[in-house]
């Protein structure tokens, strides 16, 4: 009989236990081949599941192994950040003090401490504008009129998402999908908008140095700036409450054309009754890091 495995279940993006976005992590992932992977991901049914394995890059404290339901992730947010605060809670020792580097078929990933808040830095990501009839037909998915669709583009950091920039975070909010047809057209899709307090911090965003260091200061309270959702029919789960992948292309894509300032606060998985907070910051180097609490809900052994 297999040994049992040392597992943790993680809530991220909050520091407040069933708020947040649960993952899954098999501390050891060793030995297990991709069906058992992947059987074991469709059985705790999160939107992930990760594995921890020994890294095989020198320069890597860990390698990770993310599941979905409905297959393997190149990379993802919550639960780059969820496997690190397991890992570490489990006596992992990064070789750089407050820096953990992460294996991931993405690529290396590098991951800060800052207090007891982790934060990823954010991969390359890679944008195009989406063809005019795939948006018209996400637009009707997602129940939109056009004019409600500020800017839109495909982003790609690992997983692909088809993002809109609608008019306000209510209507956002008040979106109410046909999950059958975002599933039939294979998009997984992320919108974003503004919450209407913080308007005015947006449209003096570009007019001038000062402006630009008040958006930042404005950033550091805890009213978000903008709402997510982030919908992902195609790999078997309807809504993903709080999603570190979007929300990091979202940042990269939004800063540079000076529709957010380099750091600010997000709000995703309202609609579904969590309280996700994502904290953004771009450095002076341009690097975005995408930052959340994580806390510890379930502690064990997993038998795989």
């Amino acid at each position: 009989m297999t040994p049992p495995r040392p597992f943790a279940q993680i809530d991220v993006f909050t520091a407040h236990a069933g708020l947040g976005n649960p993952v899954a992590v098999v501390l050891d992932g060793s030995g297990l081949d991709d069906a058992a992977m992947q059987r074991f991901a469709r059985w705790t049914n999160l939107s992930e599941t990760t594995f921890v394995l020994p890294p095989t890059d020198p320069a890597a404290d860990y390698r990770l192994r993310i599941f979905t339901p409905g297959g393997e992730l190149p990379f993802a947010g919550h639960p780059t950040l969820g496997s690190c605060h397991a890992w570490l809670a489990a006596g992992g020792q990064p070789r750089a003090g407050d820096r953990i580097v992460q294996q991931c078929a993405q690529g290396l990933i590098q991951i800060r401490r800052d207090g007891g808040r982790l934060a990823f830095a954010a991969p390359a990501s890679r944008r195009s504008d989406p063809e005019p009839a795939l948006l018209a037909r996400v637009t009707q998915a997602l129940g939109l009129r056009a004019e409600q669709v500020r800017r839109a583009q495909v982003l790609d950091n690992g997983p692909v998402w088809f993002a809109l920039v609608l008019d306000s975070a209510d209507t956002v909010l008040a979106l109410e999908p046909d999950h059958a047809s975002l599933a039939n057209l294979g998009q997984k899709v992320g919108v974003a908008g503004a919450h209407q307090a913080q308007e005015a911090i947006q449209l003096i965003v570009k007019s001038s140095r000062e402006a630009r260091a008040f958006t930042a200061a404005a950033g550091r309270t805890e009213a978000p700036l903008i709402e997510v959702r982030a919908f992902v029919d195609p790999v078997g789960v309807a809504e993903d409450p709080v999603t570190g992948s979007l929300n990091a292309s979202l940042a990269q894509w939004l800063i540079e054309v000076g529709d957010l300032p380099a750091r600010y606060l997000a709000a995703q998985g309202t609609a579904l009754g969590r309280a996700g907070r994502v904290h953004v910051v771009r450095d002076a180097d341009g690097t975005v890091w995408v930052g959340g609490d994580c806390v510890a809900v379930i502690q064990g052994e997993v038998s795989l």
